[in-house]
């Protein structure tokens, strides 16, 4: 197995190359237009086929151009938004289950940070975007659901092993990798606060500027 980060410091912006070397595919975990040709040459340099573009939110109304981008992949783009052929290619997949080489990765509904938000499960591994940023995105400074946040977070990805890794997809200023028992304890926002607590601070939160 191939696993790599790569972070942007000037805006946080953290993604993930995933790749089975002995059966040449890869799938990439939000990555960034900029960083196309980057990605174009890694993937080239390990002789891999991009299988799937996953991507947990998007934020294209704010970057105009970042869709094309990284449609030049060549690879299924797995979002809440599905255009056409990524639907059909999804609509392949058993019970939510993407296949890259012999690896799986298993797509989990988790809104809140943007209404139709994703995460992905590979091995011990939850790729969860921003759903633990809660105010750390430099595009959305306030979440779209904070009631379907709060849901996704305790109910879902909190209830999850204890040793499971999660990975952002923001990462200014903070860890990109910790681990649930590490979040449920101490997360700033929701560990040891009640639902009605993480509500009441949001609405707090300054609203998003119009595009």
């Amino acid at each position: 197995m191939y696993f790599r980060l790569l972070h942007d410091e000037r805006s946080g912006a953290v993604s993930y190359l995933l790749a089975d070397l002995d059966a040449g595919e890869a799938v990439l975990i939000d990555p960034r237009g900029a960083d196309v040709p980057l990605l174009g040459a890694m993937l080239d340099e390990h002789q891999l086929r991009l299988r799937w573009l996953l991507r947990t939110h998007e934020h294209d109304a704010l970057l105009t151009g970042e869709a094309a981008a990284l449609d030049a992949l060549g690879a299924p783009r797995i979002q809440h938004h599905l255009p056409a052929a990524a639907a059909a290619a999804a609509g392949e997949a058993e019970h939510g289950v993407l296949t890259f080489g012999n690896e799986h990765v298993q797509v989990l509904q988790t809104p809140g940070h943007t209404a139709g938000c994703l995460s992905y499960l590979w091995r011990d591994r939850l790729f969860c975007g921003g759903l633990l940023a809660v105010d750390a995105c430099p595009f959305q400074p306030r979440p779209a659901l904070p009631e379907a946040l709060w849901d996704s977070v305790v109910n879902d990805v909190f209830k999850r092993p204890a040793e499971t890794l999660l990975f952002t997809g923001h990462a200014q200023r903070s860890r990109a990798v910790s681990n649930v028992l590490e979040q449920r304890r101490w997360h700033p926002w929701f560990g040891g606060a009640t639902r009605d607590e993480f509500l009441a601070r949001v609405r707090e939160l300054p609203l998003a500027e119009p595009a």
